[in-house]
């Protein structure tokens, strides 16, 4: 009894040392991983050039064009990577990211948000890829102020393609390149495309409640759309039972301001992908498996070119954010107003800024969603989405557009703009 006794005791007394020892010890470890600014501070601003460029960038690295188990090399200039990876990390995590390519590796550092502690918001990571013979190896990691040894980043980068290995879309992806190399002039993937890969990829990117959100969205749509309408149908008259599914699939008035952005950014996507022509299946190939929509012709203020172009800034603001959504718009105006195009049209672009105005309502704070929301049960019209357009110019070739208005950001290009907004403004949907 004794010895147990004793045994006992120093039981206790080792945990009474070892347990505060290990609190002590996270405790430091969390001190030196987090900080309360980020290292990297960069806006994910898009412009029109940004997005040509990107348009050409995917036009020329399309894997749909190459010969299944033919290498292909997408190559990355510093300045492609500069615009994508700004994006890619606030699209995955949230984050701001850079990288400065070197000969043979790659300096690159993130800056991931965290829940908010005395110690700090964020995970700021530094840290260099090297080139080997297959995929890079991480070397010189840095969390925060703590520098990690080259065995504990070895067993993370390890842990980290396991982890791939465990996702089948994923897995397949990193199983389909073969090396990377590094030069200060480019970032090269050199990669063996196959028919199989698509399909996983999109099903491990796209959680299955998404899918699932898409898919309830996808078959209403085709109830409502069942019967033919010679006349075509008004965008609010898909876009009000669609939201209102969203809310009720979302948890009514009890829903939290996340899951009803969930919800409503589903049904603005679903629909910006049938006002366009455009399938399901682009994007999430199991949330397309039921029945197809009848296509039929939707418009907006008796234009079916407006009710594209308003879903399609609506779906973009919900999905990426505003500022995405109108340079999409600038861009598609700039670009009618080149050679052979319809010309830059003031009336596409306030169709445009106007379906950016509801995708932000949509997926914003609970004050503007639950506006959004009163507006749809009351019954939307078309007044509520687009003010009166019909007297802004449109159809203005390059030529006359520049002599008009100059460059995008000119005074008089400015003043349009700023009319634009005061009519989207005046409507009670925007206030």
């Amino acid at each position: 009894m004794r010895f147990l006794a004793k045994s006992l005791a120093a039981l206790l007394l080792s945990a009474a040392v070892i347990l505060p020892l290990g609190v002590v010890g996270l405790l430091v470890l969390a001190w030196y991983c987090t900080d309360h600014q980020p290292s990297v501070v960069r806006l994910a601003v898009t412009t029109p050039a940004d997005l040509a460029r990107a348009l050409r960038l995917a036009e020329r690295n399309d894997p749909r064009k190459a010969a299944p188990g033919v290498l292909r090399t997408i190559t990355l200039t510093p300045e492609e990577l500069d615009l994508l990876l700004p994006h890619l990390a606030a699209q995955l995590a949230r984050g701001q990211a850079v990288a400065e390519l070197q000969d043979g590796r790659a300096r690159v550092q993130l800056s991931l948000p965290l829940p908010s502690s005395p110690f700090g918001s964020w995970l700021n990571v530094q840290g260099q890829l090297v080139q080997t013979e297959g995929l890079p190896r991480v070397q010189a990691l840095r969390l925060g102020r703590l520098e990690l040894p080259q065995a504990v980043s070895d067993w993370l980068l390890a842990r980290g393609l396991a982890w791939l290995q465990q996702n089948p879309g994923l897995g397949t992806a990193a199983d389909a390149v073969q090396r990377v190399q590094i030069t200060p002039q480019a970032l090269s993937v050199v990669y063996a495309w196959h028919d199989g890969l698509p399909g996983p990829l999109q099903a491990a990117l796209l959680p299955p409640e998404e899918v699932q959100r898409l898919r309830a969205q996808q078959q209403r749509l085709a109830q409502l759309v069942q019967a033919p309408q010679p006349q075509g149908l008004a965008l609010h008259e898909l876009l009000q039972p669609l939201l209102a599914l969203a809310a009720e699939r979302a948890g009514g008035a009890k829903a939290t301001p996340e899951a009803r952005a969930q919800e409503q950014r589903a049904a603005l996507l679903v629909l910006a992908f049938y006002v366009n022509g455009k399938g399901l299946q682009a994007i999430a190939p199991a949330a397309a498996d039921g029945p197809s929509p009848r296509p039929q012709r939707v418009h907006l203020a008796g234009r079916g070119d407006l009710a594209q172009h308003f879903s399609v800034s609506a779906a973009l603001a919900a999905v990426a954010g505003t500022p995405l959504a109108d340079a999409v718009g600038l861009y598609k105006e700039l670009d009618d107003a080149g050679a052979g195009g319809s010309g830059f049209s003031f009336v596409d672009f306030a169709a445009d800024r106007a379906g950016a105005r509801l995708g932000a309502l949509a997926v914003g704070p609970a004050a503007a969603q639950e506006r959004l929301q009163r507006r749809v049960a009351a019954g939307l019209t078309e007044q509520d989405l687009l003010p009166s357009v019909r007297d802004l110019p449109e159809f203005l070739p390059q030529a006359q557009f520049h002599k008009r208005y100059g460059e995008p950001g000119s005074r008089a290009y400015k003043r349009m703009q700023a009319d634009i907004e005061r009519r989207i403004g005046t409507l009670a949907l925007y206030r």
